[in-house]
């Protein structure tokens, strides 16, 4: 009888140890980093993030109410669903209400991520409402999953469970097993709690049995393990049990040795409960005290903040000003540079004008009072019928009205090139095609001065250009060489090699030629060079100043080499036109 009542108690003590050595915490560190990432991915889901926060923080009341929230949005995923479910079980199960637990775990769907950790637990919610055959069937369906190299769970806690389920199912050879198994793993973990745990689960496994000398050895083992550990509550039942087994025994005094002894930790408990209350509430005490200093702190802080930021505006609203005074003054000097610069401008291309204006009208009236002189010659001689006489007066007009008339068209394409009236269409143009059709207009003025014409424009150049620009320009320079070429002189126009970018056309006679400080200064912009040697040369610069905006215009670039009394070279510059069949 007395052993039977003993055995009572050590089952009543076994269930003890057993609900100590088998709560296991809700959260682990691979669950809460993963908490931590989804309330990070569903960062606009904020209910859902808060429900986390405060599972994190155990706050069971606060994550049930959150984690409802959550549930109740229709647009709600399905694993953010999981979650909130999980969350909810959790905060069940450590509010006691265990059937609400089990509801929340079986809502969760077999693809959330730790769906053997919900299996884990409802196998524990049924050991402790004693549905032992349910709480086997689920730790047998985690028992393969423990053991695969992905578990998060530790396979001697899933076989002591296992263990605990036949224990109590009266299977005890499966019991034995299992329950061996698990304190073997604890053993080569060096888990101290555990293994206490499970020598007093296969002691109490022998004892059932009747198999006393068997059991009595994990008693005193795990009696012997208690003494390192630093749990009171643990040492009081490891010396509780060996005061009844000793008692079983007849070894009364051993057993009253045992039983102080258990009164000692009983105490000891008792006083350090005592102490953490003690403790709990100076630490209550020592918060509330805190929280005043610190809402006197913040006080302070709030007026040292406004003070600063006061400063803070004015010092910022100086700099603005004095910033905003610095720039306009800046912008002021920027402006005046720009002013001058636009003025000087302005004044060079007034005096250009009015140089031009002098030029032209000067040689306009040149070719008007010499085309009236030899008009008045050629009455003498037509009076006289000196036909010799008047067919060299009749080519001299000629030559000066030609004259006057490229002078005035120049003047009228500077004005709309200027005025910007002119019609520009750049365009694929054949270049050699263009040349022949502007030296076929000239070909007499070269006969008539005796003048040598060679013609080597390459057949495959294009170039990307607007055709009236292009003929004004080749026209105005081509009139250049022959007004400033010698007779038997000889004028040359051909291709040089062409770039990747460019078509190169050079004009070349054997005229006058110039110095170098000559064609510095016609390279240069806005440049007019008046150069007339007799009556039958009229040079104004405009067509040169109009060749050089239209070869601007049209993307291309001039060069020109010459040497006084030897020729002159004009190099022009198109841009090739480069998708060309």
């Amino acid at each position: 009888m007395i052993k039977v009542k003993c055995y009572f108690v050590l089952i009543f003590l076994l269930i003890q140890l057993f609900a100590f050595s088998q709560l296991k915490p809700s959260n682990d560190d691979a669950f809460n980093t993963e908490i931590k990432l989804k309330t990070k991915e569903f960062k606009e889901q904020v209910n859902f993030s808060i429900a986390g926060a405060f599972f994190l923080q155990e706050k069971w009341d606060s994550t049930l109410v959150y984690s409802m929230k959550q549930l109740s949005d229709a647009n709600a995923n399905t694993e953010i669903m999981n979650y909130c479910h999980y969350f909810r079980a959790i905060s069940f199960r450590n509010k006691k209400l265990l059937n609400e637990a089990k509801k929340e775990f079986n809502r969760i769907s077999n693809d959330f991520k730790f769906y053997h950790k919900v299996k884990s637990l409802l196998g524990e919610i049924a050991l402790e409402q004693n549905e032992f055959k349910k709480a086997l069937s689920y730790f047998k369906e985690i028992e393969k999953y423990s053991a695969s190299k992905n578990s998060t769970l530790k396979g001697n806690n899933v076989l002591h469970d296992i263990g605990l389920c036949y224990l109590h199912l009266k299977e005890f050879d499966k019991a034995e097993e299992y329950l061996f198994k698990s304190a073997h793993e604890h053993e080569a973990e060096k888990d101290t709690l555990m293994l206490i745990g499970s020598y007093v689960d296969i002691a109490n496994l022998y004892y059932e049995q009747y198999k006393d000398s068997q059991a009595i050895p994990y008693f005193e083992k795990a009696y012997h393990l208690s003494k390192k550990v630093k749990s009171f509550e643990l040492k009081q039942n490891a010396t509780l049990n060996m005061a009844v087994v000793e008692e079983n025994r007849k070894n009364f005094p051993l057993a009253l040795t045992y039983r102080k002894e258990y009164e000692t930790w009983k105490d000891s408990l008792n006083d350090q409960n005592k102490v953490w209350e003690i403790a709990e509430v100076e630490k209550k005490f020592a918060v509330k005290q805190k929280q005043k200093e610190v809402n006197v702190l913040a006080a302070e802080n709030k007026a040292k903040i406004a003070e600063r930021n006061g400063f803070l505006i004015s010092s910022v609203l100086l700099f603005v000003l004095l910033g905003t005074g610095v720039y306009f003054y800046r912008q002021k000097i920027r402006n005046n540079k720009i002013i001058l610069a636009q003025k000087n401008e302005l004044d060079e291309l007034n005096a250009t004008k009015d140089k031009l204006f002098s030029i032209v009208s000067h040689d306009l009236r040149s070719s008007v009072n010499a085309l009236k002189t030899s008009n008045g010659k050629l009455i003498q001689n037509l009076e006289s019928k000196n036909y010799t006489e008047l067919d060299v007066l009749l080519h001299k007009n000629s030559s000066i009205a030609s004259g006057a008339y490229n002078l005035l068209d120049n003047l009228l394409n500077w004005a709309l090139l200027q005025t910007k009236q002119g019609y520009f269409y750049q365009e694929s143009l054949h270049l050699m095609r263009i040349v022949e059709h502007v030296e076929y207009n000239y070909k007499p003025l070269m006969l008539n001065k005796n003048i040598e014409f060679k013609s080597n424009v390459s057949a495959s150049d294009y170039v990307f250009a607007d055709l009236d620009s292009l003929k004004i320009i080749i026209r105005n320079f081509l009139d250049n060489a022959i007004k400033f070429s010698k007779e038997n002189g000889t004028i040359s126009i051909y291709s040089r090699p062409s770039s990747e970018e460019f078509c190169y056309l050079v004009i070349e006679d054997t005229g006058l030629g110039m110095n170098e400080a000559t064609r510095k200064e016609l390279l240069k912009e806005t440049i007019l060079l008046s150069k007339k040697q007799n009556d039958d040369i009229i040079g104004t610069g405009l067509g040169m100043q109009l060749c050089k905006s239209l070869i601007r215009k049209n993307e291309g670039k001039l060069d020109i080499e010459s040497e006084e009394n030897v020729g002159t070279r004009i190099i022009i510059a198109l841009p090739k036109f480069k998708n060309h069949g």
